[in-house]
């Protein structure tokens, strides 16, 4: 499927996305609250099929985060972004490690670093922190005394 096809169907499925086209991927930023059922519909839409999530991550932009979804379809073969702006203060989203299994140790870490808690998700201990560890690392505002690390 080409980009703009892809964007099409894009806008189909999610009208109120904000669409952007400057990168590698179209980037779809939709609403937390709409991320599930969406996260769901691409992942099963025949002519979308996006069954493989290969990378999760967060972006701390000081005044929110913003949580990013790289998908591909292994069957089509063409990739997306989705991000999701999320309250910086009570960072709060829908696991989709029920849709992609690969997200449940992505979304661990994130929990663990960024302190963005997934709704649903079954196993949200720490991965790489001791378990007594207090903070998010890697938070602009987290400030190390130990190691001196300022952002």
């Amino acid at each position: 499927m080409t980009t703009e096809a892809l964007i099409t169907v894009m806008a189909e499925v999610a009208p109120d996305a904000v669409v952007d086209t400057a990168g590698e991927w179209p980037n779809f930023q939709v609403s937390a609250e709409a991320w599930p059922d969406l996260a769901r519909l691409i992942r099963h839409r025949e002519d979308l099929r996006f069954d493989y999530l290969f990378c999760l991550t967060c972006i701390d932009w000081k005044t929110q985060l913003t949580m990013v979804y790289h998908l591909s379809s292994t069957t089509h073969r063409h990739t997306m972004v989705v991000k999701v702006k999320l309250d910086r203060e009570t960072p709060v989203i829908q696991t989709v490690s029920d849709i992609w299994r690969t997200a449940e140790f992505h979304e661990r870490e994130v929990c663990e670093m960024f302190g963005v808690d997934f709704t649903g998700h079954p196993d949200l201990r720490k991965l790489i922190l001791p378990d007594d560890w207090t903070g998010y690392p890697l938070r602009k505002d987290y400030e190390d005394p130990v190691n001196m690390i300022k952002l």
